[in-house]
């Protein structure tokens, strides 16, 4: 191995330089206070856990995302994080054990075997919000709220929602009497759109026309708010649970353009994310020109069972990494003040109070080389003709 390939990182890992460092950490900082104003109570779960219950209650891909190596005290698998959102579960069931709504945020590094795009982190900053303890729609129309809110705060300000329902698939799915094997067939083909390959589907099994119809029909429910009332038509002597779906999923829209009149809102009944886990309303939010999801989330009351505790929840996440490279919003200026190296109490005591009021002041080291503008200095410390110390600009 070469001297130089010894500092090569692996694909996928990138490390941050002080001003990006400095950048990351201030939108952490300031998202963090964003959901504490919400009451979102931080919680810090560990990087690595015995690998049972970083799975525990996913049927995803997260198995395959997930680090896995052996515990040397005791032989037990374990692995690195690959989500949050299944600890706080954990943390919430077993942990808090309220009887009353938890509301819960976090941010920290995740490690993914395999990034989710091309060019993306493998260790992606999570931060996110879940809300436990109540199953109606308003704690989705609140989670919704906040993830687009989160997204303003971090100055991306084109954003539109889109919004869907893994009830109604369920529910069709249950009515048609499929089984588990080909409704897990039937979601995977539709995540696609792949309507030829639906029909061969259908004729293999047997599906009768009215199905056909149906599920076809939900490939192409998809649009804006006028796709509910179509869905309404297309589906209205199908199932009462797939009605209920609809109302649930028309009021978060109503409730949600409430709170932020002018949202750009996309509604696609056959985009299913988190199937394998989600119970009720999802929800992503975009922005023109990126293609990727900017923030994912939605309902699944199920997860918190293999806990031993079964909680109605619903919540949202989105890479901090991916928010700054998105938002507009420039690296942040770094200013600082230049002090002589000095033992003099005056001296001690001005930057002693210039550094409680949040000032950065830098000491210039005797011998050292780079000047002020290299320190990102742009004032300086120094005697005036009163024999005092004060601060000066360097313009």
């Amino acid at each position: 191995m070469s001297i130089n390939s010894q500092w090569l990182l692996p694909e996928g890992v990138e490390e941050l330089l002080p001003q990006q460092a400095e950048h990351l950490d201030r939108l952490r900082r300031r998202l963090l206070d964003l959901f504490r104003g919400w009451g979102y109570e931080l919680v810090m779960p560990p990087v690595m856990e015995y690998l049972e219950t970083l799975l525990v209650g996913r049927g995803d891909d997260l198995d395959l995302k997930t680090f896995k190596f052996t515990d040397q005290l005791n032989g037990r698998l374990m692995g690195a994080r690959a989500d949050i959102t299944p600890q706080i579960a954990r943390i919430d069931a077993h942990h808090l054990l309220r009887e009353y709504p938890s509301r819960l945020c976090y941010a920290g590094i995740v490690l993914h075997t395999r990034a989710d795009s091309y060019g993306a982190s493998r260790e992606p900053m999570q931060v996110g919000a879940e809300l436990y303890g109540h199953d109606g729609v308003e704690s989705d129309v609140e989670i919704v709220t906040l993830m687009v809110e989160t997204l303003l705060t971090t100055g991306i300000e084109s954003i539109y929602v889109d919004l869907g329902h893994v009830g109604i698939f369920r529910a069709l799915a249950e009515a048609a009497g499929l089984t588990h094997q080909q409704e897990t067939h039937l979601f995977e083909v539709m995540q696609r759109k792949a309507k030829p390959e639906m029909q061969d589907m259908f004729e293999v099994w047997g599906l009768t026309d009215r199905w056909r119809n149906i599920f076809m029909s939900l490939v192409d429910l998809n649009g804006d708010v006028g796709v509910i009332e179509k869905a309404r038509q297309a589906l209205h002597d199908t199932d009462d649970a797939v009605i209920k779906a609809l109302d649930e999923l028309q009021q978060v829209a109503t409730d949600v353009l409430q709170r932020l009149p002018g949202l750009q809102m996309h509604f696609d009944l056959a985009e299913l994310r988190g199937y394998h886990y989600k119970t009720g309303v999802v929800y992503a939010a975009f922005t023109p020109g990126h293609g990727g999801e900017l923030a994912r989330g939605g309902r699944y009351n199920q997860v918190g069972a293999q806990f031993g505790r079964a909680r109605p929840a619903t919540g949202f996440s989105a890479d901090l990494k991916t928010l700054i490279r998105v938002s507009a919003e420039s690296l942040p200026t770094v200013n600082a003040i230049l002090m002589p190296y000095a033992a003099d109490p005056d001296l001690l005591q001005l930057v002693s109070n210039l550094r409680a009021e949040g000032e950065r002041v830098i000491s210039l080291l005797p011998g050292q080389q780079g000047t002020a503008v290299h320190l990102g200095c742009d004032r300086k410390i120094i005697k005036n003709d009163r024999e005092s110390w004060v601060v000066v600009s360097l313009s």
